[in-house]
């Protein structure tokens, strides 16, 4: 084993699966091409590139808060498959 090459019985422990003898063979030469992929893009140059935490210019598109009257009691309910005093009854979910 070459130092470049992937222990994939340590990344399979980590990911907590077993793999089959043929899984090791397959993942394992998977990885091996992943990891010759980022040797290539080592090789770029992008001294000239500002870092980024996204690839598009990302802004907040804000509207100004308005006030709106709502729904009435009557209208709010109904629809609900299940309503007691005007509001919506639901199944309790909370033990004790």
């Amino acid at each position: 084993m070459n130092k470049d090459s992937i222990d994939i019985d340590y990344v399979a422990r980590l990911a907590r699966i077993d793999l089959s003898e043929k899984e090791r063979r397959l993942f394992s030469s998977q990885l091996e091409g992943i990891l010759e992929y980022f040797k290539k893009l080592d090789q770029v140059d992008v001294s000239s590139v500002e870092p980024m935490a996204h690839a598009f210019q990302v802004e907040n598109v804000l509207r100004e808060d308005e006030s709106v009257k709502g729904f009435d009691p009557e209208t709010a309910v109904k629809h609900a498959a299940a309503k007691r005093n005007q509001m919506v009854q639901v199944p309790k979910v909370v033990e004790g």
